[in-house]
C-alpha cells in the first residue's frame, strides 16, 4: 500500500487500538516489550504447520566469517541495544519450507474452495484485532516507527490490506471469456481464459514497512491459491514471527504458509535460486532487486520487484499561495514520516519560480519545528530513529555530499538533533536542501532518510525533464489548476503512479513502478492477478452438462471392465 494511503488511513481512522494486553503493562503503565519478545519463537522457523528448530548447521554455511553465526541480532534503533537474537536460516531450512509448500499446493489450490480460503483469512483478521498492541510495539521496537504511527499506520494499514484483498475477491473471476470479436462474422467463441495460482511463491519483505509488505504479498497469494515461503528482513523479524503465530491460530493447513528468518546473502539466495519456486515477490533496494532477478533467472522463475524510488513533487504557479503553502507543508511531513524510510516519498520538490523563495521559507519553518525522539514516546507527533547504524551513517554521508556538491543547506545537517546529541539511538536531523541540480548525488540516489531536495523551474518542459531525470520511476506528484496540463503530465511522467492535486488513490489502486523502481503490481485486483498464470483453454464449455455426465459414466464403466 502506498504512503499516501497509509498516511490517509492514519489520519482518518478514529478507532484507537485498544490495549488487549493488560498483562503486558508494568506497574508504571509502560509496555513490557521484553516479556512479549521472550514469548516469541525466535530460535525457530514456521514450516509445515509447526515451529521447528533450524536444521542448517555451521557446516551448511559458507566459510566466510560473516556466516559463522547461526543467529542475527535484532537491535532497537531508539536505544542501539540488542533486544533479541533470531535464528538464521540456511539452504536446508529453505528447502524444507519449499517442500512443505509444494506438498500443500495441490490441496490448497485445487481442493480448497475460494470461500474456504476467504474464511480462513477472515479468521486471521479477527485474531489480528486481539494483537494490535503487540504488533505495534514490536514494529516500533525493531525498526523505529513512533508507537502512535505503528498503531495507526503500520498495524491498521496491514489490517486494511487484508480486508481490501477480501473485498477484491468478491469481483475476482478465475474464469473469463474472450471478447466475442468475431461475432459479426458468425464465428463462435471457443476459448476460456483461466486465472490459476502460479504455485509456490518465495516472498522477501523489507524492514521499512514490514507488516504492510507481508500482508500485500501473503494474503493475495493465499487467496488465489498459492502457497508461500516468507523471508522477512533480518532487521524486522519479530513482527513476522507474531504474524506467523496468528496464521497458525487461524488454522491455515500445514505447508500453506511457511516462515524462515535469515539474511539476504545466505537465506535469500537459497530461496531465490531454488528451482522448485515458481515465483519470487521481492520488496527492497534496487541493488538487491537486481540480484534477486539474476538468481531467479537461473530457473526462469517469475519475479515481481517493488524497489526504490526518488519521487518528484511539482508545484505550478497557477495554484493559490494558500494551496502552495499547504502542499509544501504536507509534502515535508510526508517525507519525514516513517523517518523518511518510504520508497514513494516525494524527496525531490520542484517549485515554479514565482513561488520558490516563499516555499523555501515555509519549508524551513516546518523542518525546524519537526521534533525527533524515541519511537517509544507516546502521544507526540515526532520523527523516530532510522533503522540501524549502517543506515544512519549512509544518510550522514549523503547529507555531507549535498553540502560538498554545492546544494544550499537550509535546515538540519549532519549529526544528531540537539536534543539527542548524547543519545545512543540512530537519530537523524531532518534536513532540507535548496538550489539542487540533477547532477548532485542527493538528487539521483535514494537516501531513505528525512532529507528533502528543493529546486525551481520556469517552464513545463523544463520540469518534466527534471522530474524524469532519475533512474527510478515509482511515484510522482503534480499540483496545478490546469486540467490539460494534468493530462499531459500524467502521461509524460515516467513512473508507475502519478498523483494529481492530492487526489488519493482508491483502495484497489495498483502499486508499483518502472525503470529502477522495478516491475509488477501490488494491491487490488492487480495484486491478486500478480500471483496467477493465464491459461487459455479451448472447448472448455462446448458440451452440455448432461452429455458430459453420460460420457463420464461410460468412461467409468469402461475403466471398471478393464
Amino acid at each position: 500500500m502506498s504512503l499516501f494511503l497509509i498516511i490517509f488511513l492514519s489520519l482518518s481512522i478514529i478507532t484507537v487500538a485498544t490495549d488487549n494486553n493488560v498483562e503486558k503493562r508494568r506497574d508504571d503503565g509502560s509496555f513490557d516489550i521484553v516479556s512479549l519478545i521472550s514469548k516469541l519463537p525466535t530460535n525457530k522457523f514456521y514450516i509445515n504447520g509447526t515451529w521447528v528448530e533450524p536444521t542448517s548447521t555451521t557446516n551448511s554455511f559458507p566459510s566466510s566469517s560473516s556466516f559463522q553465526k547461526l543467529f542475527v541480532d535484532v537491535v532497537d534503533p531508539s536505544e542501539a541495544e540488542t533486544i533479541a537474537q533470531v535464528a538464521l536460516g540456511g539452504p536446508q531450512d529453505i528447502d524444507d519450507a519449499i517442500m512443505a509448500a509444494k506438498d500443500a499446493w495441490i490441496g490448497w489450490s485445487y481442493y480448497t474452495s475460494s470461500e474456504e480460503r476467504q474464511r480462513l483469512v477472515r479468521k486471521l483478521v479477527q485474531i489480528f484485532h486481539t494483537r494490535i498492541e503487540d504488533m505495534a510495539q514490536l514494529i516500533s521496537t525493531e525498526m523505529g516507527s513512533p508507537i502512535d504511527s505503528s498503531r495507526s499506520s503500520h498495524v491498521w494499514g496491514g489490517i486494511h490490506n487484508i480486508n481490501s484483498a477480501l473485498e477484491m475477491m468478491d469481483d475476482f473471476e478465475f474464469e473469463r471469456s474472450l471478447p466475442n470479436i468475431h461475432e459479426d462474422m458468425g464465428q463462435k467463441k471457443h476459448t476460456t481464459i483461466l486465472y490459476e495460482p502460479i504455485g509456490i511463491v518465495g516472498m522477501i519483505t523489507p524492514w521499512n514497512w514490514p507488516l504492510n509488505q507481508i500482508t500485500l504479498k501473503v494474503i493475495p497469494a493465499l487467496l488465489v491459491g498459492c502457497t508461500c515461503i516468507l523471508k522477512p528482513s533480518e532487521e524486522s523479524p519479530l513482527s513476522a514471527l507474531l504474524f506467523a503465530e496468528m496464521m497458525h491460530e487461524a488454522g491455515f493447513p500445514p505447508g500453506v504458509f511457511n516462515l524462515v528468518n535469515g539474511d539476504g546473502q545466505l537465506t535469500g539466495d537459497a530461496l531465490t535460486k531454488h528451482p522448485s519456486v515458481d515465483m519470487i515477490s521481492f520488496t527492497g533496494s534496487t541493488r538487491a532487486g537486481k540480484q534477486v532477478a539474476k538468481n531467479a533467472a537461473l530457473s526462469l522463475t517469475r519475479t515481481a520487484l517493488e524497489l526504490g524510488g526518488k519521487g518528484a513533487l511539482l508545484i505550478f504557479a497557477d495554484v493559490s499561495t494558500e494551496w502552495m503553502e499547504e502542499v509544501v507543508i504536507n509534502n515535508i511531513e510526508s517525507v519525514f514520516y516513517n523517518s523518511g524510510q518510504s520508497c514513494n516519498a516525494a524527496t525531490r520538490m520542484f517549485i515554479e519560480q514565482p513561488y520558490y523563495d516563499m516555499a523555501i521559507n515555509i519549508a524551513k519553518n516546518v523542518a525546524q519545528n519537526s521534533p525527533v525522539n524515541s519511537a517509544h514516546l507516546e502521544g507526540e507527533d515526532h520523527i523516530g530513529p532510522v533503522v540501524n547504524l549502517h543506515q544512519f551513517e549512509r544518510i550522514q554521508n549523503y547529507i555531507q555530499s549535498g553540502i560538498d556538491e554545492g546544494a544550499m543547506l537550509i535546515s538540519g545537517g549532519t549529526g544528531r538533533p540537539e536534543n539527542l546529541i548524547t543519545a545512543n539511538g540512530y537519530y537523524v536531523r531532518p534536513t532540507l536542501f535548496a538550489d539542487c541540480t540533477s547532477y548532485m548525488t542527493i538528487m539521483q540516489e535514494e537516501m531513505f532518510g528525512p532529507v528533502l531536495c528543493i529546486s525551481s523551474f520556469v517552464s513545463e518542459t523544463e520540469v518534466l525533464d527534471l522530474a524524469n531525470d532519475t533512474p527510478y520511476g515509482l511515484t510522482n506528484y503534480v499540483h496545478t489548476r490546469n486540467a490539460k496540463r494534468r493530462r499531459r503530465m500524467g502521461r509524460l511522467l515516467r513512473s508507475g503512479m502519478v498523483e494529481m492535486n492530492d487526489a488519493y488513490g482508491d483502495s484497489g489502486s495498483p502499486f508499483g513502478g518502472v525503470k529502477g523502481s522495478g516491475y509488477g503490481r501490488e494491491n487490488g485486483i492487480y495484486g491478486l492477478e500478480e500471483f496467477c498464470i493465464v491459461k487459455a483453454v479451448t472447448g472448455y464449455d462446448e458440451m452440455d452438462d448432461d452429455i458430459l455426465e453420460e460420457e463420464i459414466d461410460d468412461y467409468d464403466e469402461e475403466e471398471a471392465e478393464l
